[in-house]
């Protein structure tokens, strides 16, 4: 089903991105290291009384659309006027294979109850320590499955259905939106959107947006581009747009 051609070739992508958080003003901490490179957090803070976005990729190693579109969004070399934290590589051994595990064979995004895996394990302390939870978080994720994009939604305030319609507008031109009314045994809310409670839907296999949520992240998205129904250029600019809008109408009360 997967398609190699998309794999990411971990020793150049590390160098440009590495030095492009440098040249925009980010400190980096490394977490953990694994064989086939380290998981970091890289932070840019604007001003402190501004919001602050949580960005990550590469959790699933068979998903590089993700990790590319930060790759992306940096070499623009202007970002949205918020805080940023961008974890761009949380499975570096399963993108050097190029599978959704990590090379102990975890899937780390249904880890962060568990915490089996260094990576996740590392990536939970991290947050735990911060003293400040981001304003909205932002995980960048591809479907082998589906043949359009989504997305689920986690809201814990008070529910504004108009930023999640603009995402889906500023989308739909690059990659159509998924048609059925249940994706991934979720129902929708509306054709590409799931609107999912802040619990897990297994209670011992938590996904980081769960984590996020339980740590007090007020709302995440988790975006979703079909893998085999869209190239690799649409599935990253389709991430950019969603990314665009959401860090442009979040904080503007839409």
């Amino acid at each position: 089903m997967s398609n190699q051609r998309d794999a990411i070739d971990l020793t150049d992508y590390f160098r440009e991105l590495n030095g492009l958080f440098e040249n925009t003003g980010f400190s980096c901490e490394t977490i953990v290291k694994t064989a086939a490179g380290s998981v970091d957090m890289w932070t840019r803070i604007y001003a402190a009384d501004a919001p602050t976005v949580y960005l990550s990729a590469g959790m699933h190693g068979d998903e590089p659309a993700g990790p590319l579109a930060i790759l992306a969004l940096l070499r623009r070399k202007e970002l949205a006027p918020v805080n940023w934290i961008i974890c761009p590589m949380l499975n570096p051994t399963g993108c050097a294979a190029y599978t959704r595990e990590n090379d102990r064979g975890i899937d780390q995004n249904r880890d962060y109850y568990e915490r089996s895996s260094i990576e996740i394990f590392h990536h939970a302390a991290w947050w735990e320590k911060q003293h400040r939870m981001p304003d909205l978080f932002l995980s960048l994720h591809e479907d082998w499955e589906s043949s359009g994009f989504y997305f689920y939604e986690i809201n814990l305030h008070e529910d504004y259905p108009a930023m999640a319609r603009e995402m889906l507008a500023a989308v739909s031109p690059i990659v159509s939106i998924e048609p059925e009314i249940v994706v991934d045994d979720h129902q929708v809310r509306e054709p590409g959107w799931i609107f999912h409670e802040a619990e897990a839907d297994f209670p011992d296999l938590w996904p980081e947006a769960i984590f996020m949520a339980k740590l007090g992240c007020p709302l995440s998205f988790t975006l979703e581009t079909p893998s085999l129904a869209r190239k690799l250029d649409q599935r990253i600019s389709a991430h950019l747009a969603a990314i665009d809008v959401a860090t442009s109408l979040a904080f503007k009360g839409v």
